[in-house]
């Protein structure tokens, strides 16, 4: 194909070259006849197809083809199991097929920042690695049907907020080992055929035009072979954008920015080298999805939707079980409340908006699973109104007083959360909040059903006995409620993100969403979980959190070694027993904590997962490899991954606030932090350093022989304080200290060895 993609280019205009590095509308790419390359489509996704009509807009006002709305990305985010995410991905790429859809636009890898972001529905997690790993998954489906992806939004996208002006501060440290870390893996591994730029600035720079972003990292760094599209409008100045990496920009822009690109050629500012290689990129996915084409695909609209079901159900936590009030008998008498029963919110709003196949009525679901009892609704509030309505709360509560249990069916409705504008608070509508207290007062049996696509605050918690996050769970979503709700399936979800008690403890609570088109970073590498963990703040519910029907127990963690180097690996298994009565699937997570470090490091961090599906009485062996990145921070010194030499704690845990198992390892770093040393380095810096630690320890063995130090042993009462002074004294103290010993020509002598040594590793 190579050969083939370089012998059309030498063939095109500079003017055909340039219209490929713009869309032909809003979806096509295009085409050129005369060469025999087609117009290829592209669309939005990532959750379902949302293939719109020939001159429809982008925005959604136009109906889109029905498609199969599985559960958006926080739904799908918190099944964590990779082979189901993948199954999703592939039955995206089928219906793609079926749609002569070249490129699915999607899934998000963002981080969720801050719970405001009004786009979090389509973002998987607050942590990178599990982001990453669910991306992946998602990009490998797909693109298993020959049909692309586009990973997005390229990078630091985390608010609405004036998203298209905004300029993301953010430290290095903190974009490789949180921002960037998110998209980085799913890149390398998945290779999906494209990546989506984001509308934001990052450090002063458009992503548009980011060649450190575009070029540097994303191609030299993570061997990235796609094109680079903008998001819908991103382009500030085409001609720069091309030359910092960006091959595609969409929409058609009328012929703009061809202008642009053909008039920088002519005056010799834009080589036409460089468009011929932006063209021969964006022209290979072209012949690649021509080469992957199905005629006459098809598929299973039953079978899909029935995978949305199990999908959804899947990714359904249970946030609150008292007196064990789930699963329901199916002879209870139910009392179910609120239009959300009837009327779900499925879906998210904005460019991932779907037309479904179908779509589940929860009531009519639970009354096809129910064995006789009477399930009466009461529709409790109005879905566009956010305060209370007197007469439908009055009939909610009437309707609770005669039932075993009452089911409320609650959340976010589409206006409070959509892409387009972030959250300003994380309550829920008044009307809501005033049922949950109505109902509760009448009925001590409340199970409270969420919708909603991040988190929410809960003052009604102690009023329920049972609450239910089904979040954006896609058309099937009611068939799932009902499933979880009768136990006909084990909720084993679990969450991709924390809940705060109130929306002030959010670590990024002072800066979001910053101030003008600015927005600093401030909290660093502390978001989610990393920073309540560090300041011991109790979240409502932590990140990893859910319930099950069923009880696990864990035992027998082994370390594989006690010790490694950082160029090793090292394995970590342990037994998970299912100890309860009925079936259930458990979520094993791995998180990794260093024991000291001369950086500031979170107290730990996920680094491996695994769903286990266990039937009563079973155990399994779970096994978990870690890595140099598994034990590393990105070195700002280095310009790279650094793993210092120490313990490192092994952390299983049923979430990240409840950790069951623990072990070590030793991990030594077989690389040096390049350092220049200097009469003002302190001791402590050197002997850090493995390659000259020997080196000053054996001039201070000279140095110190006949000192009253030479001979001090660990129990003498000085020893600790000299040891303190030591690591923070410079050389030139040492002169001052010990000048028969150390003269200022014995401190030069010893600062050209260590010097030399430096270089010569």
């Amino acid at each position: 194909m190579t050969n083939r993609v370089k012998e059309l280019v030498a063939e095109m205009t500079v003017e055909e070259k340039a219209g490929l590095c713009s869309g032909l509308d809003f979806w096509h790419l295009k085409g050129i006849e005369r060469l025999g390359i087609p117009s290829i489509m592209v669309t939005d996704g990532p959750h379902g197809l949302r293939k719109q009509s020939e001159g429809a807009d982008h925005l959604g006002i136009n109906d889109s083809v029905p498609a199969t709305c599985f559960p958006s990305a926080v739904g799908l985010a918190s099944t964590w199991d990779l082979e189901l995410i993948q199954e999703v991905g592939v039955a995206l790429g089928k219906e793609c097929q079926a749609e002569n859809v070249a490129v699915l636009l999607g899934p998000g890898a963002n981080m969720k920042r801050s719970p405001l972001c009004g786009r979090n529905f389509e973002y998987f997690s607050e942590d990178p690695f599990l982001s990453s790993r669910l991306a992946t998954s998602h990009m490998k489906g797909v693109q298993s049907q020959g049909v692309g992806t586009s990973l997005k939004h390229f990078a630091a996208n985390n608010q609405e907020h004036r998203r298209m002006s905004t300029d993301a501060i953010i430290d290095e440290r903190t974009l490789r080992e949180i921002y960037l870390a998110s998209f980085e893996d799913a890149v390398k591994e998945a290779k999906p055929w494209t990546v989506m730029c984001a509308y934001n600035k990052v450090n002063g720079t458009y992503a548009s035009e980011n060649e450190r972003l575009l070029t540097t990292i994303l191609r030299d760094e993570w061997g990235f072979d796609g094109f680079v599209v903008s998001d819908w409008g991103a382009v500030n100045e085409r001609v720069d954008a091309l030359k910092a990496g960006l091959e595609l920009e969409m929409p058609a822009s009328n012929g703009l920015g061809d202008n642009k690109i053909i008039a920088a050629v002519k005056d010799g500012t834009l080589s036409e080298e460089t468009l011929n290689t932006a063209v021969e990129r964006v022209l290979a996915i072209i012949l690649l999805a021509e080469e992957n084409n199905v005629e006459n695909a098809h598929y299973d609209k039953e079978d899909h939707h029935k995978l949305a079901r199990k999908v959804a159900a899947e990714g359904t936590v249970l946030l609150k079980n008292e007196d064990s009030i789930l699963p329901l008998s199916k002879s209870a008498n139910l009392a179910v409340i609120g239009q959300f029963a009837k009327k779900p919110r499925f879906q998210g709003g904005g460019s991932s908006h779907i037309n479904p196949t179908k779509l589940d009525d929860a009531v009519e679901e639970l009354q096809k699973l129910s064995n006789g009892a009477t399930i009466t609704f009461a529709e409790g509030y109005e879905v566009k109104q956010d305060e209370p309505n007197d007469a439908l709360v009055q009939e909610a509560v009437t309707n609770a007083q005669d039932a075993d249990a009452a089911i409320l069916f609650v959340g976010l409705p589409d206006h409070f959360e959509s892409e387009g504008y972030d959250r300003e608070h994380l309550n829920i509508p008044r009307s809501h909040l005033e049922l949950i207290h109505a109902v509760s007062a009448v009925q001590p049996n409340v199970v409270v059903v969420l919708s909603n696509g991040s988190p929410i605050v809960m003052p009604w918690l102690d009023e329920v006995k049972g609450v239910v996050e089904a979040y954006l769970g896609g058309q099937a979503v009611g068939g799932a409620i009902a499933d979880v709700l009768y136990g006909e399936a084990n909720p084993s979800g679990r969450l991709a993100e924390t809940f705060p008690e109130v929306l002030s403890h959010n670590p990024s609570y002072l800066n979001f969403p910053g101030e003008g088109d600015q927005v600093e970073y401030k909290e660093g590498i502390f978001i989610g979980y990393r920073y309540y963990d560090a300041k011991k703040i109790a979240p409502l519910f932590p990140f990893g959190y859910g319930l099950s029907y069923t009880d696990f127990a864990y035992s027998d963690l082994v370390v594989s070694q006690k010790e490694i180097e950082d160029t090793g690996t090292v394995d970590v298994s342990v037994t998970v027993t299912n100890v309860g009565d009925v079936f259930g699937k458990e979520v094993v997570q791995l998180y990794v904590r260093v024991t000291a470090s001369s950086v500031v490091r979170p107290d730990k961090e996920l680094k491996g997962f695994d769903k286990v599906a266990l039937e009563p009485g079973e155990s399994k062996r779970v096994t978990f490899t870690l890595d140099k990145r598994s034990f590393a921070y990105y070195s700002t010194v280095l310009g790279d991954w650094h793993v210092e030499s120490g313990e490192f704690d092994i952390l299983i845990g049923k979430s990240s606030a409840e950790i069951v198992q623990e072990g070590t390892v030793h991990v030594t770093s077989t690389v040096a932090l390049p350092m220049t040393v200097t009469r003002n380095t302190p001791a402590g810096d050197i002997l850090a350093n493995p390659t000259l630690a020997p080196i000053f320890e054996k001039w201070m063995a000279e140095m110190n022989q006949d000192s009253p130090f030479a001979n001090m042993s660990e129990d003498d009462e000085s020893y600790e304080m000299f040891q303190a002074m030591m690591r923070y004294m410079p050389l030139r103290a040492l002169v001052a200290f010990n000048s028969q010993k150390m003269t200022e020509t014995h401190m030069e002598q010893l600062i050209a060895e260590l010097n030399g040594a430096v270089v010569a590793k």
